[in-house]
């Protein structure tokens, strides 16, 4: 039977609610009374879409374990995405695909600079950027250098570059070696970090002297000096293979030290100096090449007490030798003045080790444009530019250098060429560099200081100024 006309409308309603054309259309009353209908009331409502929910849901779990049950719907699958992706991002590859890449190390993210590296008495060494020094005038106060305790003070120092190999010698007779920039940074006031903890030294070893190495060229050497007069010479390339516990650089006698070391063509003259202000200047080539357990020859003859304190390796006499003593006195001497002799003898006087200048600490090989950087034992440093530096004969006592606090006495000097001083270029390959403790930066094999930075304790100082 027909629902007669407006019985699906409420009792006072609008005309417009009800059934009508356009379907049933709810009053406000009825809306809100199934908005309040209980949960129970409206799943009744909705079985109908639950149950297809339901059915659809058995249908894809049926068609899934289908699939892991038969591997070729599981390869057709796997086809189809990739075509798919194929069609989706199939252009042409825009980065290139290299056969042969080369590792990038972590030297090759160290810029290249060059470092002035600091080793003190009590065994602490850092390394720091050549630009924290800028030229001062001679007889000037510096800067300080590291803080030292009142027992240590620098002993030996050096400028190199920063992916140089540092070979550290020990006073054992054993090499060490360390990348300069893998060494501890620090600034002027640093004390830097204990040698033992950057090498593994054993009880009681010290180092004597370093020398910053570019490569191990086989045509080169390793020219050696120790504080008793013996000198010795042995292939670069047999130093090539490092160890983490050291190798066997020279054979020593008891109580002497290396005080030098130097890269040599084969080729260069040779002078020692001892504390007591001679020299002696003979031929390389009068020391023949040897292996790294030798022993070595004759250099220098000493007399008791004695020691050398600095070996210098040149290749003509177009620079001049720079001595300096421990009470801050030195001079300039062209290198023609020292006679060349053969090995083995006493020498000649350098500079008068007189009450004044005390004994000698320290000689380098500089030419005009050089900068030098005096080191004081109370960690007080100087840069000042060689043409300050009056030349004088062999047998002079020098000028003042440094104005050296009470009680403190100098304990070194290194050279810096021009090119270090801007740390400009840098070196090129197979170029060995120079330097031993105290000495000046990376250069070619000619021209290459070396020797031990330190100086013994000695007088006061005296009245300044140049006297024979």
């Amino acid at each position: 039977a027909r629902t007669p006309s407006g019985a699906t409308r409420l009792d006072n309603a609008a005309v417009d609610y009800g059934l009508g054309p356009g379907g049933y259309r709810l009053s406000e009353v009825q809306a809100q009374a199934i908005l309040e209908m209980q949960l129970q009331r409206l799943t009744g409502l909705d079985q109908q879409r639950i149950v297809e929910d339901y059915k659809e849901l058995l249908a894809q779990i049926a068609d899934y374990l289908d699939i892991l049950a038969r591997p070729e719907r599981i390869t057709a699958i796997i086809a189809e995405e990739l075509a798919a992706a194929r069609d989706q991002y199939g252009d042409d590859r825009r980065s290139e695909i290299v056969t042969h890449a080369e590792d990038i190390g972590l030297e090759d993210l160290i810029t290249p600079h060059h470092v002035v590296v600091t080793f003190s008495h009590a065994g602490y060494i850092k390394a720091q950027p050549l630009a924290d020094y800028r030229s001062q005038g001679r007889g000037g106060r510096g800067k300080q250098a590291m803080d030292t305790k009142d027992d240590d003070f620098i002993e030996r120092m050096f400028v190199t570059h920063s992916h140089d190999y540092v070979m550290c010698f020990s006073s054992l007779g054993k090499v060490y070696w360390i990348k300069a920039y893998q060494m501890p940074q620090g600034n002027r006031q640093s004390r830097g970090k204990p040698i033992v903890n950057v090498l593994a030294l054993e009880e009681g070893e010290r180092i004597s002297a370093v020398l910053p190495v570019k490569s191990f060229d086989e045509d080169l050497f390793v020219f050696m000096a120790t504080a008793g007069g013996t000198v010795k010479k042995t292939p670069l390339k047999e130093f090539s293979h490092p160890r983490e516990r050291g190798i066997i650089a020279v054979d020593l006698d008891e109580g002497d030290y290396l005080i030098g070391a130097a890269i040599t063509d084969g080729r260069h003259d040779v002078m020692l100096f001892s504390d007591a202000g001679k020299a002696v200047r003979f031929d390389e080539a009068d020391v023949r090449p040897m292996g790294r357990t030798a022993h070595g020859v004759r250099g220098m003859q000493l007399q008791e007490g004695q020691r050398v304190i600095s070996m210098l390796v040149a290749a003509d006499t177009s620079r001049a030798v720079l001595t300096v003593t421990e009470n801050g006195y030195g001079k300039r001497t062209p290198m023609s003045e020292y006679p060349r002799r053969g090995r083995g003898t006493q020498g000649v006087i350098a500079i008068q080790t007189s009450e004044r200048n005390g004994a000698v600490v320290a000689a380098e090989l500089v030419a005009e444009g050089d900068e030098i950087m005096l080191i004081s034992t109370a960690a007080v440093l100087i840069r000042t530019r060689v043409e300050q530096i009056g030349v004088r004969g062999r047998a002079t006592q020098g000028v003042v250098l440094i104005s050296l606090d009470e009680g403190a006495t100098l304990a070194g000097v290194v050279r810096v060429d021009d090119s270090d001083a801007e740390a400009a270029a840098e070196p090129g390959d197979g170029e060995p560099a120079a330097g031993a403790a105290a000495q000046g930066g990376p250069e070619a094999p000619g021209d290459q200081p070396a020797g031990d930075g330190a100086g013994a304790p000695g007088p006061a100082d005296g009245p300044e100024g140049d006297a024979p």
